[in-house]
């Protein structure tokens, strides 16, 4: 396989370099290129306009991040060989390839088999690209057959089924250049300052002790500020209550449809959408070469066209949720002490009903009970550890002076009632 280089402009972390051709190879595939049309926030351009930035985007400045990781690792002796180099950048390339259009609502709305979700959606996705390595003609069988042992290895410490813990670590932690990518990325896009952490100085100060990630305690004020802007994210973008009603009814809508289609309904969608409207199997084997070619061509503006299309329904709810989620009028959301009772879910449904013309049953896709939580570190997790001069090793909660775990773990839950107004 030819080596290429390309150059990437990136807004937030300046020029990425692609400096590897296998993966530039990969950021080629059709799987990767489908990011391109998914965004990496969603819904939240319903609050934030500027939130518009996508996945691809994401992926791309994680990878950066790894290479910048591994580069001060090395610089440390730490000793990391050129192929897991190569294999580690190529796994976090790819650890959101499974993502459904609108980030998490398509899974939430029950559109993939019954006990899957995107990771495993990625992971198969992953093997694809390496069988597709395999049997390419765009190289000589030797670079072939190099090209597939790196995505072998990738796919390994995606897993954590490799040696080298602390490179699985840099993909999926409680810290690793996944969160520090799209906490720096979504707060520059959001215009959300608290967002904004100290990424550079994180993966300067981490290091390796006895094969699991480290930072060194010089780092501390730089963790704490990470795991503070991380919480005020969550409640300040991600679970911003205008953009989970906007998820609400965007789940309500793709119910609705799923149910009309069970039920003989002629609906209109693009070929892609349809196969996962009227897709019956629960069983997780179901992830078939035939689904994921499906759900390459699937992505934010298949269910977009469908919606706008589904404002002119016959069936009274969808045209009244797909009227509310495009002209943005959202579920109104209420914020509330303790969980509605039987009797004043039985008020709003027959609300709903009289005012539609609907049955009670149906009067449910007008109103929904959520609740919004969220926490900072989980203490069942591994723990962010801090590394002393003298080689001791200490869990964030206990080394920092400004947090404890009670306050890191505390996970505060919010009760809202979102409803058509």
């Amino acid at each position: 396989m030819t080596k290429t280089r390309k150059i990437i402009n990136d807004p937030v972390f300046g020029f990425l370099s692609i400096p590897d051709g296998v993966l530039f190879q990969i950021l080629q595939h059709p799987y990767m290129q489908r990011l391109n049309r998914i965004r990496q926030l969603g819904l939240s351009f319903f609050v934030y306009p500027g939130a518009m930035h996508s996945r691809f985007l994401h992926s791309l400045g994680a990878m950066h991040l790894m290479h910048e990781a591994i580069t001060s690792l090395r610089e440390k002796e730490v000793e990391i060989t050129d192929i897991e180099e190569t294999a580690a950048m190529a796994a976090i390339l790819l650890h959101d390839v499974g993502h459904g259009p609108f980030s998490h609502v398509f899974e939430e709305a029950g559109m993939l088999p019954e006990g899957t979700n995107h990771e495993d959606i990625s992971l198969r996705m992953m093997y694809e690209i390496r069988d597709w390595f395999s049997a390419s003609q765009i190289a000589c069988p030797k670079e072939r057959a190099e090209t597939a042992a790196i995505m072998e290895l990738a796919i390994r410490i995606f897993k954590d089924e490799y040696d080298k813990h602390f490179l699985h670590q840099l993909i999926s932690s409680q810290l690793d250049v996944d969160r520090l990518d799209y906490l720096c990325r979504d707060s520059f896009f959001c215009g959300v300052t608290e967002g904004s952490v100290a990424s550079a100085r994180i993966l300067k100060m981490m290091n390796v002790k006895d094969g699991r990630l480290v930072v060194e305690a010089k780092g501390i004020y730089s963790v704490e500020k990470f795991l503070v802007a991380r919480r005020l994210m969550y409640w300040q973008v991600y679970l911003h209550h205008t953009s989970v009603a906007a998820e609400q009814v965007l789940i309500k809508i793709l119910t609705r449809a799923k149910e009309l289609v069970a039920n003989g309904v002629e609906l209109f969608a693009s070929p892609a959408l349809m196969y996962f409207l009227s897709l019956r199997n629960s069983s997780p084997s179901a992830i078939t070469h035939t689904l994921l070619t499906h759900y390459e061509a699937l992505d934010d503006s298949d269910l977009l066209s469908a919606i706008k299309v589904w404002m002119n329904s016959e069936d009274k709810v969808l045209c009244v949720l797909c009227e509310c989620f495009t002209h943005r009028q959202l579920f109104k959301g209420k914020l509330l002490e303790k969980p509605l009772t039987t009797k004043e879910k039985d008020l709003l449904r027959e609300q709903y009903a009289q005012r539609f013309g609907v049955s009670r049953e149906e009067a449910d896709y007008f109103f929904v009970e959520h609740i919004s939580t969220s926490n900072t570190y989980s203490e069942k997790g591994e723990a962010i550890d801090i590394m002393y001069k003298d080689g001791s090793v200490r869990d964030i909660a206990d080394a920092s002076e400004m947090l404890n775990m009670e306050t890191l773990t505390y996970k505060p839950q919010k009760i809202y009632l979102f409803h058509l107004k």
